[in-house]
C-alpha cells in the first residue's frame, strides 16, 4: 500500500511520530508522502521525510496564498533540490473557506503549475467549491504530458470524468469514501473505475470508518482500500496492485 497524501510532519504526530510510521509499515504501507502547505511547512515535510525514509512535496496551499512570496519559483528552488521531494503542492483553489483572496489563490496556483511543468514534477491539487475557475486554469496551464492528482477527490461523476478524461489526472481517494453520506463519491469512483485512482489518508484529518472522529494515520489506508474493493466489486489485491502502480508512476517512486 502507498499513502499518497499525508501530513506526517504535522504537530498532531509530534509525540509519537516514530510509532505512527512503525504502525504503517507493520500494516503494509510501503511508501508515504508528507505534503507541504507553505514554505515552512514544506521544510518540515522534507525534514520528516529525511528522518523516516518518506517522500515529500513542496507547496503553498490556497489557504496560505495571500502570504506567498512574489517569486515563488525562487523560494521553492532550494527546497525542490532535496532528493526526498517528488511533487509540487498541495496547491489549488478553495472557495469554501476563502481564507485567501481568490486572485491570490489563482496567482499562486498558476505559479506552482508552471514550476512543476518546468521541472517535470507532478502537481498535487486541492480543489473545493471552485470547479469552474479551477477548470479554466487547468485548461490554460496544465499541458499535455504533465502529471497530477486531485487530492481528496469528493466530486461527482461528471467532475471525475473531466479530470480523468480531459487532463489525465489521478484521483486521490481517502477516508471520505467510507462515510455513509458519500454515495455521490462512490458513484464517481464507479464511473471512472480503478484505472485513475490512488489511495491517501490526508492524515491527521478525515479518518475512515471505523476510526472516524479519531486522529487519522497512514495505517488506516487499509480501511479505505477495503471499502474501495467493495465499491468496485474487485478484490483487495486488485485495488492495492493498481493503486500502488498508479502512485509509483505518478510520483516516479
Amino acid at each position: 500500500m502507498i499513502d499518497s497524501h499525508a501530513h506526517l510532519h504535522d504537530k498532531a504526530f509530534d509525540e509519537d511520530r516514530a510509532s505512527v510510521v512503525a504502525r504503517a509499515l507493520d500494516a503494509g504501507v510501503e511508501a508515504m508522502l508528507s505534503v507541504g502547505c507553505d514554505l515552512a511547512d514544506s521544510a518540515r515535510a522534507i525534514a520528516c521525510a529525511r528522518e523516516f525514509g518518506l517522500r515529500a512535496s513542496v507547496g503553498i496551499h490556497p489557504h496560505e496564498a495571500e502570504h506567498a512570496p512574489d517569486d515563488i519559483a525562487a523560494a521553492f528552488a532550494p527546497l525542490l533540490a532535496d532528493p526526498t521531494v517528488v511533487a509540487v503542492g498541495e496547491t489549488g483553489l478553495d472557495y469554501y473557506y476563502d481564507h485567501s483572496p481568490r486572485d491570490a489563490q489563482a496567482r499562486v496556483l498558476r505559479a506552482q503549475i508552471r514550476i512543476a511543468r518546468e521541472r517535470d514534477l507532478p502537481v498535487i491539487f486541492h480543489h473545493r467549491d471552485a470547479f469552474d475557475d479551477f477548470h479554466a486554469i487547468l485548461r490554460e496551464e496544465f499541458v499535455s504530458g504533465m502529471r497530477g492528482v486531485i487530492h481528496c477527490f469528493t466530486g461527482d461523476a461528471a467532475q471525475a470524468r473531466v479530470y480523468v478524461d480531459g487532463f489525465g489526472l489521478a484521483l486521490g481517494i481517502g477516508g471520505v469514501l467510507t462515510f455513509k453520506t458519500a454515495e455521490t463519491l462512490r458513484d464517481a469512483v464507479r464511473a471512472v473505475g480503478i484505472a485513475p485512482l490512488v489511495l491517501e489518508t490526508d492524515c491527521p484529518y478525515l479518518a475512515p470508518i471505523p476510526h472516524r472522529g479519531k486522529r487519522n494515520e497512514p495505517a488506516y489506508v487499509a480501511d479505505t482500500a477495503a471499502r474501495l474493493a467493495e465499491v468496485l466489486d474487485v478484490s483487495r489485491e486488485t485495488v492495492l496492485a493498481r493503486t500502488d502502480a498508479n502512485a509509483r508512476g505518478l510520483f516516479r517512486l
